[in-house]
């Protein structure tokens, strides 16, 4: 009998040492089974496939900044009532990714939306897709910092590439310079090419407000609403819940009078609408500040 050590180097060569991880064990069984040497060979390979896909899963996770613990598993359906599920889960089969339309998601702060952002930026790296999530503002400052050093091409490419890309919180604070040319240049490019998702505490009417150029704002809006889906969610917030009820009251005070003050920001009262049509990176930051993609 062979010993296990002579095929060590041999499973290296052809990058197949994760085999190692199972063979011993593999080979117990089909011992005391009496295996055949094809579902020997065939029980060796499925656990080299699963392991590989589980790693592929865990690079596409970390290099697209998704938070693994805010899945859909993990989201408290029963707290927000609001939240429409069959769009949800209609979202969650990654079909707008593979038709290249956007979902939009709306409603004030506090409601989960970003937790709904990172789950379908989760399960659309379990269906094989390149995800890339990051705030919008995060975004428009690194592409912002590419018009000086210029490296705005190669910068504005790396938006581009994902399958998916997902900006968080956009409209949340005012753009910075050129922002909205930034903005625009995204949107249009992964135009019917690749989708995005969106999160915002503005309504897409509203947006006009964020652009200098109403020329530009509406440009911009016609290419990410076309054929998208919008999720509006009204409701508690999650970050009150659990609170004492005097710091509550006191930021649910604040969250009010920022509404009022803003007139382009949601209400508060406003009620649960659906729209949703019949058709269905490198040189990135993450949104912790460390640079896990590959350097270009």
């Amino acid at each position: 009998m062979i010993p296990m050590d002579y095929l060590v180097p041999q499973l290296k060569r052809l990058r197949l040492s994760g085999v190692l991880d199972s063979l011993e064990v593999r080979n117990q069984q089909a011992v005391a089974d009496q295996w055949s040497y094809v579902e020997f060979l065939n029980r060796l390979l499925a656990d080299e496939v699963e392991r590989r896909t589980a790693k592929q899963l865990a690079l596409r996770l970390r290099r697209g900044n998704v938070d693994t613990t805010k899945t859909l598993e993990t989201f408290d359906f029963t707290f927000n009532a609001t939240v429409n599920r069959w769009l949800l889960h209609d979202l969650a089969t990654c079909a707008y990714i593979r038709m290249h339309r956007n979902a939009l998601i709306v409603g004030q702060t506090g409601v989960g939306k970003t937790h709904i952002a990172q789950a379908l930026s989760h399960e659309a790296a379990r269906r094989g897709f390149d995800v890339l999530f990051t705030t919008a503002h995060r975004m428009l400052l690194h592409l912002q910092a590419a018009r000086a050093d210029g490296a705005y091409e190669r910068r504005l490419a790396a938006y581009l590439k994902p399958d998916l890309l997902v900006l968080d919180d956009v409209g949340l604070r005012p753009m910075p310079r050129n922002g909205a040319d930034d903005l625009y240049d995204v949107i249009d490019g992964r135009y019917e090419r690749r989708s995005i998702v969106i999160t915002s505490n503005r309504e897409p009417a509203e947006w006009a407000d964020m652009f200098a150029s109403p020329l530009l704002a509406n440009a911009t809006l016609d290419r990410l609403l076309d054929s998208a889906a919008i999720l509006k969610i009204t409701g508690k917030s999650y970050r009150l819940a659990g609170r004492p009820p005097a710091t509550a009251a006191a930021l649910g005070a604040a969250a009010d009078a920022s509404t009022d003050a803003d007139p382009q920001a949601p209400s508060a009262s406003s009620t649960k609408e659906l729209l949703h049509t019949d058709s269905t990176p490198t040189d990135v930051p993450s949104s912790d500040g460390e640079d896990r993609s590959d350097p270009t």
